[in-house]
Protein backbone atom coordinates (compact mmCIF):
# COMPACT_ATOMS: atom_id res chain seq x y z
CA UNK A 1 0.00 0.00 0.00
CA UNK A 2 1.25 3.47 -0.84
CA UNK A 3 0.96 6.42 1.52
CA UNK A 4 1.77 9.87 0.30
CA UNK A 5 1.19 13.50 1.08
CA UNK A 6 2.11 14.53 -2.48
CA UNK A 7 -1.34 15.94 -3.18
CA UNK A 8 -2.13 16.65 -6.82
CA UNK A 9 -4.12 19.80 -7.56
CA UNK A 10 -5.65 19.42 -11.01
CA UNK A 11 -8.97 17.56 -10.64
CA UNK A 12 -11.82 17.78 -8.13
CA UNK A 13 -12.27 14.75 -5.90
CA UNK A 14 -14.84 12.21 -7.06
CA UNK A 15 -16.87 9.64 -5.12
CA UNK A 16 -17.83 6.17 -6.37
CA UNK A 17 -20.78 4.64 -4.52
CA UNK A 18 -21.57 0.95 -4.09
CA UNK A 19 -24.47 -0.56 -2.15
CA UNK A 20 -27.45 0.92 -0.38
CA UNK A 21 -29.30 4.22 -0.38
CA UNK A 22 -27.68 5.16 2.91
CA UNK A 23 -24.29 4.82 1.23
CA UNK A 24 -25.55 7.05 -1.59
CA UNK A 25 -26.61 9.68 0.92
CA UNK A 26 -23.29 9.46 2.76
CA UNK A 27 -21.42 9.77 -0.54
CA UNK A 28 -23.20 13.06 -1.15
CA UNK A 29 -22.03 14.27 2.26
CA UNK A 30 -18.43 13.17 1.56
CA UNK A 31 -18.56 14.92 -1.81
CA UNK A 32 -19.56 18.14 -0.06
CA UNK A 33 -16.82 17.75 2.57
CA UNK A 34 -14.23 17.15 -0.16
CA UNK A 35 -15.37 20.24 -2.03
CA UNK A 36 -15.25 22.37 1.12
CA UNK A 37 -11.73 21.20 1.94
CA UNK A 38 -10.38 21.77 -1.56
CA UNK A 39 -9.49 18.09 -1.94
CA UNK A 40 -8.14 17.40 -5.44
CA UNK A 41 -7.12 14.44 -7.58
CA UNK A 42 -8.64 11.90 -5.23
CA UNK A 43 -11.12 9.09 -5.85
CA UNK A 44 -13.15 7.98 -2.83
CA UNK A 45 -14.73 4.53 -3.09
CA UNK A 46 -17.67 3.99 -0.71
CA UNK A 47 -17.77 0.19 -0.42
CA UNK A 48 -20.48 -2.33 0.39
CA UNK A 49 -20.22 -5.54 2.42
CA UNK A 50 -23.72 -6.98 2.25
CA UNK A 51 -22.51 -10.07 0.32
CA UNK A 52 -19.21 -11.59 -0.73
CA UNK A 53 -20.05 -10.48 -4.25
CA UNK A 54 -20.41 -6.89 -2.98
CA UNK A 55 -16.95 -7.06 -1.43
CA UNK A 56 -15.51 -8.45 -4.67
CA UNK A 57 -17.26 -5.64 -6.53
CA UNK A 58 -15.71 -3.13 -4.16
CA UNK A 59 -12.22 -4.46 -4.87
CA UNK A 60 -12.89 -4.38 -8.59
CA UNK A 61 -14.08 -0.75 -8.32
CA UNK A 62 -10.84 0.18 -6.53
CA UNK A 63 -8.65 -1.41 -9.17
CA UNK A 64 -10.67 0.16 -11.99
CA UNK A 65 -10.58 3.59 -10.34
CA UNK A 66 -6.80 3.46 -10.19
CA UNK A 67 -6.53 2.22 -13.78
CA UNK A 68 -8.81 5.03 -14.98
CA UNK A 69 -7.09 7.63 -12.78
CA UNK A 70 -3.45 6.51 -12.48
CA UNK A 71 -2.26 9.76 -10.87
CA UNK A 72 -5.13 9.98 -8.35
CA UNK A 73 -5.02 9.20 -4.65
CA UNK A 74 -7.40 6.32 -3.81
CA UNK A 75 -9.37 6.49 -0.56
CA UNK A 76 -11.50 3.52 0.50
CA UNK A 77 -14.37 3.76 2.99
CA UNK A 78 -17.79 2.17 3.64
CA UNK A 79 -18.85 -1.10 5.24
CA UNK A 80 -16.32 -3.42 3.58
CA UNK A 81 -13.49 -1.10 4.62
CA UNK A 82 -14.85 -0.79 8.16
CA UNK A 83 -15.08 -4.56 8.63
CA UNK A 84 -11.73 -5.48 7.11
CA UNK A 85 -9.58 -2.35 6.83
CA UNK A 86 -6.21 -4.13 6.74
CA UNK A 87 -7.01 -6.16 3.64
CA UNK A 88 -8.01 -3.00 1.76
CA UNK A 89 -4.97 -1.13 3.05
CA UNK A 90 -2.77 -3.87 1.59
CA UNK A 91 -4.10 -3.27 -1.93
CA UNK A 92 -1.34 -1.48 -3.89
CA UNK A 93 -3.87 0.94 -5.38
CA UNK A 94 -5.01 2.27 -1.98
CA UNK A 95 -3.60 5.35 -0.24
CA UNK A 96 -5.97 5.64 2.73
CA UNK A 97 -8.75 3.68 4.45
CA UNK A 98 -11.44 5.63 6.28
CA UNK A 99 -14.01 4.17 8.70
CA UNK A 100 -17.77 4.59 8.50
CA UNK A 101 -17.87 7.04 11.40
CA UNK A 102 -14.78 8.90 10.23
CA UNK A 103 -16.16 9.44 6.72
CA UNK A 104 -18.92 11.69 8.05
CA UNK A 105 -16.56 14.21 9.69
CA UNK A 106 -15.49 17.22 7.63
CA UNK A 107 -12.09 17.44 9.33
CA UNK A 108 -11.08 14.08 7.86
CA UNK A 109 -11.32 15.47 4.32
CA UNK A 110 -8.61 18.05 4.80
CA UNK A 111 -5.97 16.81 2.32
CA UNK A 112 -3.13 16.53 4.83
CA UNK A 113 -5.40 14.68 7.30
CA UNK A 114 -6.92 12.31 4.77
CA UNK A 115 -3.76 11.42 2.89
CA UNK A 116 -1.06 12.00 5.49
CA UNK A 117 -0.09 10.21 8.69
CA UNK A 118 -1.64 6.86 9.60
CA UNK A 119 -3.08 5.27 6.42
CA UNK A 120 -5.83 3.40 8.30
CA UNK A 121 -8.26 5.74 10.05
CA UNK A 122 -10.84 3.25 11.33
CA UNK A 123 -12.06 3.18 14.93
CA UNK A 124 -14.26 0.65 16.75
CA UNK A 125 -17.70 1.20 15.20
CA UNK A 126 -19.38 -0.37 18.26
CA UNK A 127 -18.16 2.55 20.37
CA UNK A 128 -19.87 5.17 18.20
CA UNK A 129 -22.88 6.78 19.87
CA UNK A 130 -23.55 9.72 17.54
CA UNK A 131 -25.67 9.58 14.39
CA UNK A 132 -25.29 11.86 11.38
CA UNK A 133 -22.88 14.47 12.78
CA UNK A 134 -23.21 16.27 9.46
CA UNK A 135 -26.85 16.97 10.38
CA UNK A 136 -26.19 17.99 13.96
CA UNK A 137 -23.77 20.59 12.61
CA UNK A 138 -26.85 22.32 11.18
CA UNK A 139 -25.21 23.57 7.99
CA UNK A 140 -27.68 24.58 5.28
CA UNK A 141 -24.79 24.95 2.86
CA UNK A 142 -23.80 21.31 3.35
CA UNK A 143 -27.34 20.14 2.62
CA UNK A 144 -27.42 22.26 -0.52
CA UNK A 145 -24.21 20.65 -1.77
CA UNK A 146 -24.88 17.11 -0.64
CA UNK A 147 -28.08 16.32 -2.54
CA UNK A 148 -27.80 15.62 -6.24
CA UNK A 149 -31.18 14.00 -6.85
CA UNK A 150 -34.75 15.09 -7.44
CA UNK A 151 -35.72 13.60 -4.08
CA UNK A 152 -33.72 14.19 -0.91
CA UNK A 153 -32.47 11.29 1.22
CA UNK A 154 -32.11 12.12 4.90
CA UNK A 155 -30.26 9.80 7.29
CA UNK A 156 -32.15 9.63 10.59
CA UNK A 157 -30.78 6.35 11.97
CA UNK A 158 -27.65 4.24 11.76
CA UNK A 159 -26.50 0.85 13.02
CA UNK A 160 -28.45 -2.23 14.07
CA UNK A 161 -28.91 -4.08 17.36
CA UNK A 162 -30.27 -7.26 15.74
CA UNK A 163 -28.09 -10.14 14.69
CA UNK A 164 -29.66 -11.90 11.73
CA UNK A 165 -27.58 -14.98 11.09
CA UNK A 166 -26.68 -14.04 7.49
CA UNK A 167 -25.82 -10.39 8.08
CA UNK A 168 -22.41 -8.78 8.58
CA UNK A 169 -23.66 -5.19 8.39
CA UNK A 170 -23.91 -4.50 12.18
CA UNK A 171 -20.13 -4.95 12.28
CA UNK A 172 -19.80 -2.26 9.63
CA UNK A 173 -22.38 0.13 11.05
CA UNK A 174 -22.31 -0.41 14.81
CA UNK A 175 -25.12 -0.25 17.36
CA UNK A 176 -28.49 1.33 16.55
CA UNK A 177 -28.54 5.07 17.12
CA UNK A 178 -31.01 7.79 16.19
CA UNK A 179 -30.93 11.42 15.14
CA UNK A 180 -33.21 13.45 17.48
CA UNK A 181 -36.57 14.44 16.00
CA UNK A 182 -35.91 18.16 16.33
CA UNK A 183 -32.79 17.86 14.18
CA UNK A 184 -34.67 15.81 11.59
CA UNK A 185 -37.52 18.35 11.36
CA UNK A 186 -35.08 21.24 11.03
CA UNK A 187 -33.32 19.63 8.11
CA UNK A 188 -36.53 18.59 6.37
CA UNK A 189 -37.53 22.27 6.54
CA UNK A 190 -34.20 23.20 4.97
CA UNK A 191 -34.68 20.70 2.17
CA UNK A 192 -38.18 22.01 1.41
CA UNK A 193 -36.77 25.56 1.25
CA UNK A 194 -34.28 24.29 -1.32
CA UNK A 195 -37.21 23.11 -3.46
CA UNK A 196 -37.32 19.38 -2.81
CA UNK A 197 -40.80 17.92 -3.22
CA UNK A 198 -40.04 14.55 -1.64
CA UNK A 199 -37.88 13.55 1.33
CA UNK A 200 -36.92 9.92 2.01
CA UNK A 201 -36.09 9.02 5.61
CA UNK A 202 -33.36 6.40 5.59
CA UNK A 203 -31.28 4.30 7.97
CA UNK A 204 -29.73 0.87 8.44
CA UNK A 205 -32.61 -0.30 10.66
CA UNK A 206 -35.04 2.57 10.17
CA UNK A 207 -37.89 1.08 12.18
CA UNK A 208 -35.68 1.01 15.29
CA UNK A 209 -35.50 4.82 15.26
CA UNK A 210 -36.02 6.28 18.72
CA UNK A 211 -35.03 3.23 20.73
CA UNK A 212 -31.96 5.00 22.08
CA UNK A 213 -33.59 8.41 22.61
CA UNK A 214 -35.19 9.71 25.84
CA UNK A 215 -38.67 8.18 26.20
CA UNK A 216 -37.92 5.70 23.36
CA UNK A 217 -40.33 7.31 20.86
CA UNK A 218 -41.41 5.06 17.97
CA UNK A 219 -40.75 5.86 14.33
CA UNK A 220 -44.41 6.77 13.90
CA UNK A 221 -43.89 9.73 16.23
CA UNK A 222 -41.07 11.07 14.06
CA UNK A 223 -43.13 10.68 10.89
CA UNK A 224 -46.12 12.47 12.47
CA UNK A 225 -43.91 15.30 13.68
CA UNK A 226 -42.30 15.84 10.28
CA UNK A 227 -45.67 15.95 8.51
CA UNK A 228 -47.16 18.28 11.12
CA UNK A 229 -44.26 20.69 11.43
CA UNK A 230 -43.31 20.81 7.75
CA UNK A 231 -46.71 21.36 6.11
CA UNK A 232 -45.14 22.50 2.82
CA UNK A 233 -43.52 19.10 2.22
CA UNK A 234 -45.63 17.42 -0.51
CA UNK A 235 -44.29 13.87 -0.02
CA UNK A 236 -42.61 11.88 2.72
CA UNK A 237 -41.28 8.41 1.95
CA UNK A 238 -39.58 5.71 4.03
CA UNK A 239 -36.70 3.52 2.89
CA UNK A 240 -36.53 -0.21 3.72
CA UNK A 241 -38.35 -1.15 6.92
CA UNK A 242 -38.63 -4.25 9.11
CA UNK A 243 -42.16 -5.74 8.99
CA UNK A 244 -41.80 -6.71 12.67
CA UNK A 245 -41.56 -3.10 13.81
CA UNK A 246 -44.41 -1.05 12.36
CA UNK A 247 -45.81 0.71 15.42
CA UNK A 248 -49.48 1.82 15.71
CA UNK A 249 -48.69 5.50 15.10
CA UNK A 250 -46.76 4.63 11.95
CA UNK A 251 -49.51 2.32 10.71
CA UNK A 252 -52.12 5.04 11.18
CA UNK A 253 -50.01 7.68 9.41
CA UNK A 254 -49.16 5.38 6.50
CA UNK A 255 -52.80 4.56 5.93
CA UNK A 256 -54.48 7.93 6.56
CA UNK A 257 -52.10 10.75 5.55
CA UNK A 258 -52.12 11.46 1.81
CA UNK A 259 -48.69 13.10 1.98
CA UNK A 260 -47.20 9.80 3.14
CA UNK A 261 -46.39 7.84 0.00
CA UNK A 262 -48.40 4.59 -0.30
CA UNK A 263 -45.33 2.41 -0.61
CA UNK A 264 -43.16 0.33 1.73
CA UNK A 265 -40.06 -1.67 0.95
CA UNK A 266 -40.03 -4.57 3.40
CA UNK A 267 -36.93 -6.29 4.75
CA UNK A 268 -38.69 -9.63 4.24
CA UNK A 269 -35.74 -11.95 3.39
CA UNK A 270 -37.80 -15.16 3.06
CA UNK A 271 -41.33 -16.52 2.89
CA UNK A 272 -40.81 -19.74 4.80
CA UNK A 273 -41.12 -19.89 8.58
CA UNK A 274 -38.30 -22.35 9.18
CA UNK A 275 -35.91 -20.31 7.06
CA UNK A 276 -37.02 -17.10 8.80
CA UNK A 277 -36.32 -18.79 12.15
CA UNK A 278 -32.87 -19.92 11.01
CA UNK A 279 -32.21 -16.39 9.79
CA UNK A 280 -33.18 -15.16 13.26
CA UNK A 281 -35.80 -12.85 11.81
CA UNK A 282 -38.51 -11.58 14.12
CA UNK A 283 -41.54 -12.02 11.87
CA UNK A 284 -43.28 -15.05 10.39
CA UNK A 285 -44.67 -15.59 6.92
CA UNK A 286 -48.17 -15.04 8.31
CA UNK A 287 -47.12 -11.82 10.06
CA UNK A 288 -45.92 -10.29 6.80
CA UNK A 289 -48.97 -11.33 4.78
CA UNK A 290 -51.36 -10.11 7.48
CA UNK A 291 -49.58 -6.75 7.85
CA UNK A 292 -49.73 -6.03 4.13
CA UNK A 293 -53.38 -7.07 3.97
CA UNK A 294 -54.24 -4.72 6.86
CA UNK A 295 -52.43 -1.83 5.21
CA UNK A 296 -54.13 -2.43 1.86
CA UNK A 297 -57.55 -2.78 3.52
CA UNK A 298 -57.06 0.68 5.03
CA UNK A 299 -55.44 2.22 1.93
CA UNK A 300 -56.07 0.19 -1.24
CA UNK A 301 -53.55 2.03 -3.43
CA UNK A 302 -50.65 0.78 -1.29
CA UNK A 303 -47.84 -1.14 -3.00
CA UNK A 304 -44.92 -3.10 -1.58
CA UNK A 305 -41.34 -3.89 -2.39
CA UNK A 306 -39.23 -6.47 -0.60
CA UNK A 307 -35.83 -8.11 -0.28
CA UNK A 308 -35.72 -11.91 -0.57
CA UNK A 309 -32.66 -14.16 -0.28
CA UNK A 310 -32.55 -17.18 -2.60
CA UNK A 311 -30.90 -20.38 -1.42
CA UNK A 312 -30.34 -19.71 2.27
CA UNK A 313 -28.56 -22.73 3.87
CA UNK A 314 -30.87 -25.77 4.36
CA UNK A 315 -33.53 -24.28 2.04
CA UNK A 316 -35.47 -27.21 0.55
CA UNK A 317 -37.59 -27.04 -2.59
CA UNK A 318 -40.71 -26.74 -0.43
CA UNK A 319 -39.20 -23.90 1.59
CA UNK A 320 -38.19 -22.14 -1.61
CA UNK A 321 -41.72 -22.49 -2.97
CA UNK A 322 -43.02 -20.69 0.13
CA UNK A 323 -40.70 -17.78 -0.66
CA UNK A 324 -41.77 -17.77 -4.28
CA UNK A 325 -45.44 -17.87 -3.33
CA UNK A 326 -45.24 -14.97 -0.87
CA UNK A 327 -44.43 -12.65 -3.79
CA UNK A 328 -47.94 -13.13 -5.18
CA UNK A 329 -49.52 -13.68 -1.74
CA UNK A 330 -48.55 -10.11 -0.82
CA UNK A 331 -48.42 -8.69 -4.33
CA UNK A 332 -44.80 -7.53 -4.21
CA UNK A 333 -44.34 -5.25 -7.20
CA UNK A 334 -40.75 -4.19 -6.51
CA UNK A 335 -38.60 -7.18 -5.65
CA UNK A 336 -34.88 -7.26 -4.86
CA UNK A 337 -33.46 -10.80 -5.03
CA UNK A 338 -30.16 -11.69 -3.39
CA UNK A 339 -28.58 -15.08 -4.12
CA UNK A 340 -27.31 -16.27 -0.74
CA UNK A 341 -23.62 -15.63 -0.24
CA UNK A 342 -21.93 -16.81 2.95
CA UNK A 343 -20.14 -14.09 4.90
CA UNK A 344 -17.25 -15.22 7.09
CA UNK A 345 -17.99 -14.40 10.71
CA UNK A 346 -21.75 -14.91 10.48
CA UNK A 347 -23.57 -17.92 12.02
CA UNK A 348 -25.21 -18.82 8.71
CA UNK A 349 -21.78 -19.40 7.16
CA UNK A 350 -21.47 -22.51 9.38
CA UNK A 351 -24.77 -24.04 8.21
CA UNK A 352 -24.67 -26.64 5.39
CA UNK A 353 -25.06 -24.66 2.16
CA UNK A 354 -27.35 -25.11 -0.81
CA UNK A 355 -25.65 -26.03 -4.09
CA UNK A 356 -24.47 -22.93 -5.97
CA UNK A 357 -26.23 -23.86 -9.21
CA UNK A 358 -29.46 -24.37 -7.28
CA UNK A 359 -29.11 -20.96 -5.64
CA UNK A 360 -28.61 -19.34 -9.05
CA UNK A 361 -31.63 -21.13 -10.52
CA UNK A 362 -33.86 -20.19 -7.58
CA UNK A 363 -32.79 -16.54 -7.79
CA UNK A 364 -33.76 -16.53 -11.47
CA UNK A 365 -37.21 -17.95 -10.67
CA UNK A 366 -37.76 -15.32 -7.97
CA UNK A 367 -36.74 -12.51 -10.30
CA UNK A 368 -39.10 -13.78 -12.99
CA UNK A 369 -41.97 -13.89 -10.49
CA UNK A 370 -41.08 -10.40 -9.32
CA UNK A 371 -41.04 -9.11 -12.90
CA UNK A 372 -44.46 -10.68 -13.50
CA UNK A 373 -45.93 -9.00 -10.43
CA UNK A 374 -44.42 -5.63 -11.36
CA UNK A 375 -45.86 -5.81 -14.88
CA UNK A 376 -49.30 -6.69 -13.47
CA UNK A 377 -49.17 -3.80 -11.04
CA UNK A 378 -48.08 -1.27 -13.67
CA UNK A 379 -50.82 -2.46 -16.04
CA UNK A 380 -53.38 -2.03 -13.23
CA UNK A 381 -52.62 1.72 -13.15
CA UNK A 382 -54.05 2.25 -16.65
CA UNK A 383 -56.94 4.71 -16.49
CA UNK A 384 -55.77 6.30 -13.22
CA UNK A 385 -54.93 9.94 -12.66
CA UNK A 386 -51.96 10.57 -10.36
CA UNK A 387 -49.07 12.96 -9.66
CA UNK A 388 -45.52 12.20 -10.78
CA UNK A 389 -42.28 13.60 -9.40
CA UNK A 390 -40.04 13.98 -12.43
CA UNK A 391 -36.45 12.78 -12.33
CA UNK A 392 -33.36 13.76 -14.31
CA UNK A 393 -34.04 10.81 -16.64
CA UNK A 394 -37.28 12.46 -17.78
CA UNK A 395 -39.37 9.77 -16.06
CA UNK A 396 -41.89 10.54 -13.35
CA UNK A 397 -42.15 8.61 -10.10
CA UNK A 398 -45.70 8.12 -8.81
CA UNK A 399 -46.33 8.01 -5.05
CA UNK A 400 -46.64 4.19 -5.17
CA UNK A 401 -43.14 4.01 -6.75
CA UNK A 402 -44.36 3.34 -10.30
CA UNK A 403 -42.30 4.98 -13.03
CA UNK A 404 -44.27 6.83 -15.71
CA UNK A 405 -43.29 8.05 -19.18
CA UNK A 406 -44.82 11.13 -20.80
CA UNK A 407 -44.09 13.21 -23.88
CA UNK A 408 -42.28 16.49 -23.16
CA UNK A 409 -41.67 15.83 -19.45
CA UNK A 410 -41.34 18.84 -17.14
CA UNK A 411 -38.00 19.73 -15.58
CA UNK A 412 -36.45 17.45 -12.98
CA UNK A 413 -37.80 18.01 -9.50
CA UNK A 414 -41.25 19.07 -10.71
CA UNK A 415 -44.56 17.55 -9.68
CA UNK A 416 -47.10 17.12 -12.46
CA UNK A 417 -50.55 15.59 -12.81
CA UNK A 418 -50.74 12.65 -15.22
CA UNK A 419 -53.48 10.62 -16.86
CA UNK A 420 -52.20 7.04 -17.35
CA UNK A 421 -53.27 5.64 -20.71
CA UNK A 422 -51.22 2.43 -21.13
CA UNK A 423 -48.16 0.58 -19.88
CA UNK A 424 -45.20 -1.62 -20.72
CA UNK A 425 -43.55 -4.07 -18.36
CA UNK A 426 -41.43 -1.37 -16.70
CA UNK A 427 -43.40 1.88 -16.95
CA UNK A 428 -46.83 3.38 -16.93
CA UNK A 429 -47.39 5.62 -19.96
CA UNK A 430 -49.40 8.77 -19.61
CA UNK A 431 -50.27 12.30 -20.68
CA UNK A 432 -49.71 15.48 -18.70
CA UNK A 433 -52.98 17.12 -17.71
Amino acid sequence: MSNTTDIKTDKDAQVITLGCRLNAYESDVMRAHAQDSGLKNTVIINTCAVTNEAVRGSRYAIRKAKKDNPDANIVVTGCAAQIDPKSFAQMPEVDSVLGNAEKMLAVNFEPETLLGGEPIKVNDIMSVTETAPQLISGANRLLEKSQSRTRAFLQVQNGCDHRCTFCIIPYGRGQARSTPAGEVVAHVKDLVKQGYKEVVLTGVDLSSWGGDLPGTPPLGDLVRRVLKLVPDLPRLRLSSIDPAEIDPALFETLTTNARMTPYLHLSLQAGDNMILKRMKRRHTREDAIELCARIRAARPEFTFGADIIAGFPTETEEMFENSRAIISNIGIAWLHVFPYSAREGTPAAKIPPVNGATIKARAKILREEGARMKALHIKSRTGDTDVGLFEETGLGRLPDFTLVKVDNPPKAGSLAKIKIISSDNEHAIGNLI
